[in-house]
């Protein structure tokens, strides 16, 4: 079962495709809470290359680095990747009434609930459309 959650934010597609890919920006708007932070990001758009970053809670107890090399990518339209533990996502960006849609599918690892999982993505892809907003 693959989880999907999705947003639609109030700007273009290049916008959108620009601030998802750009490792700055992924430092602003990359965490699922106020209490966490990604701590730095590279990004190699293309097939065969690497997405890394690194996310860690704001008070140190805990992080985790996020590596995902790219599968497929069609630009302002589709990126695929697969993660260092073989779970596969899928980033749909879609142009719907003056704004884009984002549509994320991810293959839930076997740790954590996935109503948690699902709302840790959904919570990150709120955080990526008010830093859009903010810009």
């Amino acid at each position: 079962m693959r989880i999907q959650v999705s947003i639609k934010v109030p700007a273009s597609i290049k916008t959108c495709w620009d601030t998802w890919i750009n490792p700055t920006d992924v430092m602003q708007w990359n965490t699922a809470s106020a209490d966490w932070h990604t701590t730095r990001c590279e990004n190699n758009l293309e097939v065969g290359g690497e997405l890394k970053s690194r996310m860690e809670a704001k008070d140190g107890s805990m992080g985790f680095d996020f590596v995902g090399r790219y599968t497929h990518i069609s630009q302002y339209a589709l990126i695929e990747m697969e993660l260092d533990d073989g779970r596969k996502v899928l980033v749909r960006f879609l142009e719907e009434n003056g704004g884009t849609k984002i549509e994320e599918e991810f293959d839930p690892d076997d740790t954590y609930p996935i109503e948690m999982q699902r709302a840790g993505w959904q919570a990150i892809l709120d955080n990526f459309a008010k830093h859009v907003l903010s810009k």
